[in-house]
């Protein structure tokens, strides 16, 4: 049985993180599955994990950003020049940690998630095995980190990305490579028969809670929304460095009784909200793919995003399952959302086509392509 390692930073929450663990559990039934991982960050994967996948954990350290972030910012220098001599040592145990893993797995195919990860394997891959880059990041209009992403892939076999732009968008900068480029999108868990009502007054959304995000954009924007329906609350699931910030605009503009933060919950606690919910909700600056709209899709919600969040333009057709609100315009958002809460069978139209939509990513379709290319 061929055996294929798939390279990630570590098994916490995140969208590769999550898209790694779904990967690694459907090829696991035709393969040898083995996760390299440089860091340990929880005990166990925010994900669950099918137990014929291997894990292999390359460092005991973990990152520390945010100690090194917080010496600084209360100006105790000896204390930040120790958490940078830490932080130095740390990058290059995670440099050579993966150097050494590549050089000696028996692994017939590896699959790079990361820039870095792909540069090492470009230096260090062995003859005869079959490398990928799987880029998960849009570039943003950032031709630098767009040009290292090229530098990075070029010498491996196949370039995998999660929307068809962005493999339309590398194929030309790779065209003098040996490297080609595949379109393979993010995939659902599996598709569900269950669809919400559209009837319960409520709105959702889930994500990490950064700053790219655009969750005190969300905020604002449910502020408003709430002045006209009093009634509708917000579900916000997920976890990150902004929740203080968000805490404290909810405590500070009395939105506690419409506006509840989860936390970082398992796919079955928000698949129950998402059944529940009435109206899916995304104010990110940037997504490569918004895994979290084709998730919305499985259970029939209309969606609504701004269009700067690149990989919601290829899921979310205008007018058709949802609405794309052109140049952040926050008061042409609130005015869509709330025609949406006044109309129940506008929902139900678009839900259904979102509901229709959602079988495009169905995992048995969107897996037999990795298979392919392995094969």
């Amino acid at each position: 049985m061929k055996k294929v390692s798939i390279l990630s930073l570590h098994l916490s929450y995140g969208g590769i993180e999550r898209a790694v663990v779904s990967l690694a559990n459907y090829l696991c039934d035709y393969y040898d599955v083995e996760i390299a991982c440089t860091y340990k960050i929880n005990e166990e994967s925010s994900f669950k994990l099918n137990k014929k996948v291997k894990v292999k954990y390359l460092t005991d350290v973990v990152p520390n950003r945010k100690e090194f972030k917080e010496a600084l910012k209360s100006a105790e220098f000896s204390n930040a020049f120790k958490e940078g001599i830490k932080s130095l040592k740390i990058l290059k145990l995670r440099k050579n940690s993966m150097r050494d893993y590549i050089l000696n797995t028996d692994s017939d195919v590896i699959i790079s998630t990361r820039v870095l990860f792909n540069k090492i394997l470009s230096k260090y891959k062995k003859k005869n095995v079959l490398t990928i880059a799987w880029e998960h990041n849009h570039y943003h209009g950032d031709m630098k980190y767009a040009r290292d992403v090229v530098k990075s892939a070029k010498n491996l076999d196949y370039f995998v990305l999660v929307s068809n732009n962005l493999k339309e968008f590398y194929e030309e900068r790779l065209s003098s490579s040996k490297c080609k480029c595949i379109f393979i999108p993010n995939t659902l868990d599996s598709i569900t028969n269950k669809s919400s009502e559209l009837k319960e007054k409520r709105l959702i959304s889930v994500g990490r809670l950064s700053k790219e995000k655009g969750y005190l954009d969300l905020l604002s924007i449910a502020k408003e929304i709430f002045k006209e329906h009093k009634d509708w609350s917000l579900d916000i699931i997920g976890d990150g460095v902004e929740r203080e910030k968000l805490e404290s605009y909810i405590k500070h503009n009395d939105l506690s009784k419409n506006v509840k933060l989860h936390g970082f919950k398992d796919r079955d606690y928000i698949n129950v909200l998402l059944s529940k919910s009435s109206i899916y909700l995304m104010t990110s600056y940037t997504e490569s793919f918004g895994i979290v709209l084709i998730e919305a899709m499985n259970y029939g919600l209309p969606l609504v995003a701004f269009s700067d969040a690149e990989g919601a333009r290829e899921i979310i057709n205008d007018n058709i399952n949802g609405y794309l609100v052109e140049n952040r315009d926050k008061e042409e958002y609130i005015r869509i959302v709330n025609n949406l809460i006044d109309n129940y069978e506008l929902r139900v139209k678009l839900g259904k086509e979102s509901k229709k939509d959602s079988k495009n990513y169905d995992p048995e379709i969107v897996y037999k392509k990795w298979i392919d290319l392995i094969k």
